[in-house]
């Protein structure tokens, strides 16, 4: 390996692919290097084992192009033949790279262990544990979520969820922790868990495993018993593999979300390691498996140090967005009195009415590309992360039972999926490639209109999918709050604009929508004023085309759903106004035309 190489790192499983690009750089005289991370994110779930090669070749296809090296560790890749095949595909893709395939084992023995001896303890939505010693390979567990991975984010929900219910049926009793789950998913009551459940992938159902750990926080000791049944497996499992390879004194290194987010874990697998395996040397891994499968593409013997992604120039332009300024109203905030807090962000709000104001050409552009597209059988997507996200998903939700509009025509896509929707998927927006995949299948075509939302104008995630639409042939919009990194999206050089990011350099779109609200009330807290504008002006665009395409009349809705006794009773109150009858006879158009509302309006046209 030589120094200036471009290296690419890939670990998939079930849940996710993470990869990161890396640089390396000679240090001195010597065989040490340094990898200076470039770029890094997450694409969909990419198990070898339930992953087809025309999906591995979608997913990978969103990778960086120029590169040297790649190292490619994917769960399930077990066989010199799953090996084989996965190189062949990736050299399809990177034909004048050198490649090197594997398992999701492999990179986490090198992210843990370099080219020592010892034992990696991987506890994530699953679980697997793998040790080393010379030459020797142990391992135990890792046998998918349906058949085993004991200890894992999956294993630890599902025994919960269970648990649940089986209280439920025994007792007739809910605990307390069946509150916390229906509060952490939005729902409300057990009949709608379960079919929750049912339709719930590995990774949705491993994410409640947070829930599980606050509760034992609390001292729920049901969610602590889990804890220890989870711990105490994957103890065995470490227990039998030190025992086979013979290491009496093992350095144990755990990675996996589970033990990297929670401490309560971390410490009840040393306590019972310990109780078998006193001189075990049990540490967190200071490094993600993305970066061991770099090292491994690197094929390196000395020592790799790693720096991390931004920049002091970088970190400095983040800090220059606008929306994450200090607002030197509310710089004396908890010194108010509730009145006085209040009073506040009333008076606040004027900013939102200026910016919208400030926009209003930008804005009708924006109803007449949307009207222009939804006519010519083009659909419109918002595209965001976050509360950006959130936003763009409920105005888009809204439209089906306002308008009468197939759920197909306004889309919402946020980063992290439907989990995004109530809790944080964290990582889900920091990659570009995610938001062009992500729009690949959603199947975004030429005649369809995106607006990608993003209050600070730098989301990867949502300029990649903006750049990916307008590949496609799509009218693209971009919504945010912050003028001058909107600046640089719409076309202008870096170099004009010191603060551009280098996700940004490459992304043009057809126009900029930009919402100057300044900052927020609460530092960097985008769900207020930005959030406030953002939803007024998916409102404008939205309801503005729905008028324009002949779904009202009047002020009134004319296409609406009649799907609930609220919405019924609109509608007659609708026919009443407009055939000028009342309540009684207007009903009873609508009961004679099957409570079609369209049909009732037409016949009165």
């Amino acid at each position: 390996m030589s120094a200036g190489e471009r290296i690419l790192g890939i670990e998939g499983g079930g849940t996710k692919t993470a990869w990161v690009l890396v640089e390396t750089v000679a240090l001195g005289d010597t065989s040490n290097r340094e990898f200076r991370v470039i770029e890094q994110g997450r694409l969909p779930a990419s198990n070898f084992r339930l992953t087809t090669p025309e999906r591995l070749r979608v997913i990978l296809a969103e990778l960086p192009k120029q590169i040297d090296r790649a190292g490619v560790f994917l769960a399930g890749c077990a066989t010199e033949g799953d090996r084989a095949l996965l190189k062949q595909i990736c050299l399809e893709l990177w034909p004048n790279a050198k490649i090197v395939t594997g398992s999701d084992r492999d990179s986490g023995l090198a992210t843990a262990l370099d080219h020592g001896d010892g034992i990696v303890v991987n506890a994530g939505s699953g679980s697997s544990v793998t040790g080393r010693r010379g030459d020797q390979i142990k391992r135990a567990g890792g046998w998918g979520h349906i058949l085993g991975d004991a200890g894992g984010g999956y294993f630890l929900s599902i025994q919960a969820l269970r648990l649940i219910l089986r209280e439920h049926d025994l007792h007739r009793s809910q605990m307390q922790f069946s509150a916390k789950v229906l509060h952490a998913l939005s729902l409300n009551n057990l009949d709608e868990l379960v079919r929750w459940v049912q339709t719930a992938d590995k990774m949705e159902i491993a994410m409640l495993a947070p829930v599980i750990f606050e509760a034992a926080t609390e001292s729920d000791a049901r969610m602590m018993e889990i804890i220890e049944e989870g711990t105490r497996v994957l103890c065995e499992y470490t227990e039998a593999v030190a025992s086979a390879l013979h290491l009496l004194a093992p350095r144990v290194v755990l990675i996996g979300g589970l033990f990297y987010r929670d401490s309560i874990y971390t410490h009840a697998f040393r306590r019972r390691l310990k109780k078998n395996l006193p001189d075990a040397r049990v540490a967190i891994a200071e490094r993600p498996p993305e970066l061991g499968a770099a090292w491994l593409a690197a094929e390196v013997h000395g020592h790799v140090t790693f720096q991390a992604k931004l920049s002091e120039n970088q970190i400095d332009g983040l800090a220059a967005v606008l929306t994450e300024q200090r607002n030197p109203r509310s710089e004396n905030l908890e010194k108010l009195s509730p009145r006085e807090l209040v009073e506040l962000f009333i008076e606040e709000e004027k900013f939102v009415q200026e910016a919208l104001r400030d926009v209003t050409a930008d804005l009708v552009r924006a109803v007449e590309i949307v009207t222009e597209s939804l006519r010519n059988g083009g659909r419109l997507s918002y595209i965001g992360a976050g509360s950006s996200g959130r936003i763009g998903v409920l105005d888009a939700s809204e439209i089906p039972p306002t308008f009468g509009a197939s759920p197909d025509l306004v889309q919402g896509l946020i980063a992290g999926g439907v989990t995004a929707l109530y809790r944080s998927v964290e990582g889900t927006e920091d990659a570009e490639s995610a938001g062009a995949l992500a729009v690949d299948e959603r199947g975004i075509k030429n005649s369809d209109a995106v607006i990608g939302i993003t209050a600070s104008g730098r989301t990867p995630f949502v300029l990649g999918a903006l750049a990916r639409a307008k590949s496609l042939g799509a009218k693209t919009i971009l919504l945010t709050c912050n003028p001058v990194a909107s600046a640089v999206v719409a076309g202008v050089s870096p170099a004009e604009d010191g603060t551009a990011s280098d996700a940004q350099e490459n992304v043009v779109v057809d126009f900029v929508i930009k919402l100057a609200v300044g900052p927020e009330l609460l530092t960097g807290s985008t769900r207020l004023k930005a959030g406030t504008v953002t939803k007024v002006a998916l409102n404008i665009i939205s309801t503005g085309a729905m008028v324009a395409l002949g779904k009202v009349r009047g002020n009134l809705m004319t296409d609406l759903h009649t799907s609930s006794g609220k919405l019924r009773d609109r509608a007659v109150r609708v026919v009443a106004e407009l055939a000028s009858c009342d309540y009684d006879s207007a009903r009873n158009m609508l009961e004679a035309n099957g409570w079609n509302l369209r049909s009732v309006v037409d016949k009165l046209s």
